[in-house]
């Protein structure tokens, strides 16, 4: 029961400040599209998408609703434009998944903050790992679809955004058919290990 009192915060937390980053970094980009909208802000209500919201409670990985961008308002090329907002979100969340575990670390190796807030912090750690994790995905409108777009040179870029118009029913597919599971399973346990040894909570 606590898990699931704590875990609701815990996941608005990792949302709230994965959709601020993408605005934030398009804002420092040129882009006012976030401010004005009203999205450059911590108030979690304005960034929450129900459905998301939900598939991060039940299964564990899941979204926000997207920042809108507009790329013609960036001061540098436009489709590194794009790759840097993508990744900004899920930096973000492994900036805090990082934070939380030193924080963790701290309370466990003084005895600090009772079992309430070292819990909370636990659930911090793993829902911005999975969120980050999962939105590097490459399938639109995951952030991993913007960074492959960069990468890639302007015609294959193109070929990814014209994906978009399916990324939902793609992504609807891979998780019923739980092809997302295995690819994220390795994948979280791999960034957690990291940030574990990272933090020093693996030689508590």
């Amino acid at each position: 029961m606590s898990q699931l009192i704590l875990g609701i915060p815990a996941i608005l937390m990792a949302l709230t400040f994965h959709e601020y980053a993408h605005g934030k970094a398009a804002y420092f980009l040129g882009d006012p599209t976030a401010r004005n909208q009203g999205r450059l802000t911590l108030n979690p209500l304005a960034h929450l998408d129900p459905l998301g919201t939900l598939l991060l409670i039940v299964a564990g990985f899941g979204w926000a609703k997207p920042v809108q961008i507009n790329p013609f308002y960036f001061q540098i090329d436009r489709r590194k434009g794009m790759m840097l907002v993508g990744l900004a979100g899920p930096l973000m969340n492994l900036v805090l998944a990082y934070l939380a575990a030193v924080l963790l670390h701290l309370f466990l190796r003084l005895d600090l903050g009772g079992i309430w807030i070292q819990t909370f912090l636990n659930l911090l750690v793993g829902y911005n790992v999975v969120l980050a994790v999962f939105n590097l995905i490459p399938v639109p409108p995951l952030d991993g679809s913007r960074v492959l777009a960069g990468i890639l040179p302007p015609e294959g870029g193109a070929a990814v955004y014209r994906l978009e118009s399916y990324g939902t029913l793609i992504l609807l597919l891979l998780i019923a058919t739980g092809i997302i599971s295995r690819i994220l399973g390795p994948l979280v346990n791999l960034v957690l290990n990291l940030i574990i040894a990272a933090s020093g909570l693996a030689f508590i």
